[in-house]
C-alpha cells in the first residue's frame, strides 16, 4: 500500500535543488536546466560518490532487513530510483513498512507512481525539511510502531545541513525518538580523505545557491555518540560490507556506516 501527501508540488525549476542534482549525478531524467548547470561543472568523483551513496543504503537496507527490521525512516529519500529502499526490504519481509520524507516538491510529484510497495507493506511519502525533525516524527508515528525498532536512513543529506544549522542536534532529536534495537545508517561527504576535490564540489554547489557543509571523520562519527556501531564501523561507503569481498574496494570520499540504538 503506497499513501502520499495530498497537495500539488510547488516546483522552483529555476534554482538547482540537491536532489535533482543527486538525481542528474546517477543519471536521471528528472531535473532541470539549473541542476545541470551545477551537476556538469563538478568534478567526476561526485558521480562516484552518488552511486557509493546508494550502493552503500542498498547493502545497508538489505542487511537490516535480514536482521528482521521491518520499520524505515528515510529522511532525504530523494527522487525515486530502483531499486529503491522500500523496494530491498519488501523482498526480504513483504510486510515492511516505508516512510520517506524529503522537501523538494519534485520528489512527491514521483512519489504516487514509483513508491509503489508489496501489498502485504506499506509506503508513504511526506514533503517535510529535515530542519524541522519533530514534524517528521509527528508523520512518521502515525505509519510507524515507536514501540518497536525502527531504521532512520540519512544517505547523504546531513553535509547538506552546515554546523550553524545544527546538524548534530538534529540528529539527537530523531534518534531520541527510537527505540532500544533502532539503527541509524549514515552517510556524509568527507572534508578530509580528498580536501581539494571537497573544496571544488563546495564550491560549485555554492555557486548553484547550496550550502554544503562536509565534514571530518571525528565530526561525523559523532553523529553515533551513544550508539552501537556494528562493524565494520565508520568506514568509506564502499567499504561498507557485512560479508567478504575485495580487500580493497575502490576510493571514495563518503564516510559510511550503521550503529544500532542500546
Amino acid at each position: 500500500m503506497t499513501t502520499g501527501t495530498p497537495h500539488p508540488p510547488r516546483i522552483d525549476t529555476g534554482r538547482a535543488h540537491p536532489a535533482r542534482v543527486y538525481d542528474w549525478l546517477l543519471g536521471g531524467k528528472d531535473n532541470y536546466p539549473a541542476d545541470e548547470a551545477v551537476g556538469e561543472k563538478l568534478p567526476p568523483e561526485a558521480r562516484d560518490a552518488a552511486r557509493q551513496n546508494r550502493q552503500f543504503m542498498q547493502r545497508a537496507a538489505g542487511w537490516l532487513a535480514a536482521q528482521g527490521v521491518d520499520q524505515f525512516l528515510d529522511i532525504g529519500s530523494g527522487i525515486p530510483t530502483e531499486p529503491n529502499l522500500h523496494q530491498i526490504v519488501q523482498r526480504v519481509i513483504p510486510a515492511a513498512k516505508v516512510v520517506y520524507s524529503d522537501k523538494d516538491p519534485l520528489v512527491l510529484h514521483h512519489a504516487q507512481a514509483l513508491l509503489a510497495g508489496r501489498p502485504e507493506g506499506f509506503t508513504d511519502f511526506l514533503e517535510a525539511d529535515v530542519h524541522r525533525p519533530e514534524e517528521i516524527l509527528e508523520h512518521a508515528r502515525g505509519v510507524l510502531d515507536f514501540t518497536r525498532p525502527v531504521a532512520l536512513s540519512l544517505i547523504a543529506l546531513l553535509h547538506f545541513v552546515p554546523d550553524e544549522q545544527d546538524a548534530h542536534g538534529i540528529v539527537r532529536t530523531l534518534l531520541s525518538a527510537l527505540p532500544p534495537g533502532s539503527h541509524l545508517v549514515l552517510s556524509h561527504a568527507a572534508s578530509d580523505l580528498h580536501p581539494e576535490l571537497a573544496a571544488q564540489v563546495t564550491a560549485e554547489y555554492a555557486k548553484g545557491g547550496i550550502r554544503l557543509g562536509f565534514r571530518t571523520r571525528p565530526e561525523v562519527a559523532r553523529f553515533f555518540d551513544g550508539l552501537d556501531l556494528v562493524a565494520p564501523g565508520l568506514v568509506t561507503a564502499p567499504e561498507w560490507y557485512r560479508t567478504p569481498r575485495s580487500p580493497s574496494p575502490e576510493d571514495s570520499g563518503i564516510y559510511a556506516g550503521v550503529a544500532r540504538v542500546p
